[in-house]
């Protein structure tokens, strides 16, 4: 813990991603218009640019942009969360089973892993997001099908180097359960490369996310998702540049600061990394 209050990177990301989670819970109180975020319209004030009125401006229903960049809060980091959520425990149980257990079972669980990595992923989710209902929930169930596979690899490596160490196999001869001596034994030495893989993930997941939105596949009118906001402003950015703009740069922030998050956290806490002077 000390080494984490020592680094100013990972206390201001983690701080602004606290910040940012609490105004998704305020939202309804922080927004000027929370009408807004739930269809209606106001078509008198279409199109208004940056104002004291609406700070971000207003888009071609009348709907202010500031209200619904505050409530798209709500939905892409909480995609991004269950979807690593989901995909960590799923990873976690297929990588702990193969690594500790090794032989036949580790092949089987390694190559039905292999045919999900082959596949580009976001190919993958492209396919899946096609296919599956449209909305939040099929771009969830998409991206975490998508997602686990990496952590299975990351876990199972970890797994496989801590099965054949001494105390292992001390715990075995006593006739300790399998399930104990993972969870209490294997499990362990594996948070550390999960906790960073998982908080790099958040920013990634919703990119593509937004992606899949951007394209239709994924939230739909009138949901406040930034990904579909971006999109429904595509035709007017070199007019109307508000209306994209400010969803745009949530997207970009809120990636960003996962990824420095990650980044610090890979610096402070694994072993493998040669420490900063």
């Amino acid at each position: 813990m000390a080494e984490l209050r020592r680094s100013p990177a990972i206390a201001v990301a983690a701080g602004l991603l606290l910040l940012i989670a609490l105004v998704a819970l305020l939202a309804p109180w922080l927004a000027p218009h929370p009408e807004h975020a739930s269809g209606a319209t106001d078509t008198g004030q279409a199109l208004r640019p940056p104002s004291a009125a609406h700070w971000f401006g207003t888009d071609e229903l009348g709907r202010d942009v500031f209200s619904r960049v505050l409530y798209g809060a709500r939905f892409g980091p909480t995609i991004a969360l269950v979807v690593v959520v989901v995909s960590l425990l799923v990873g976690t149980v297929v990588g702990l089973v193969a690594g500790y257990f090794g032989g036949w079972i580790d092949e089987i669980l390694m190559r039905v892993t292999d045919v999900f990595l082959a596949v580009p992923a976001l190919l993958l989710a492209l396919a899946l997001a096609a296919v599956l209902p449209r909305g939040l929930v099929g771009v969830t169930i998409a991206l975490a099908v998508t997602w686990w596979p990496w952590y299975a690899r990351l876990v199972r490596s970890e797994a496989a180097s801590v099965a054949g160490r001494r105390h292992i196999e001390a715990c075995r001869a006593l006739g300790l359960p399998h399930w104990r001596i993972l969870l209490r034994h294997v499990l362990p030495g594996s948070v550390t490369p999960l906790l960073v893989q998982a908080s790099t993930d958040i920013g990634g997941v919703i990119l593509v996310a937004s992606g899949l939105s951007f394209l239709g596949l994924g939230a739909q009118s009138p949901t406040p998702d930034w990904g579909l906001m971006v999109q429904q402003s595509q035709n007017r950015f070199m007019t109307e540049w508000w209306i994209g703009t400010f969803p745009g740069l949530a997207i970009m922030l809120v990636a960003a600061l996962c990824y420095v998050l990650g980044d610090a956290l890979r610096d402070r806490l694994d072993p493998r990394r040669t420490p900063r002077l």
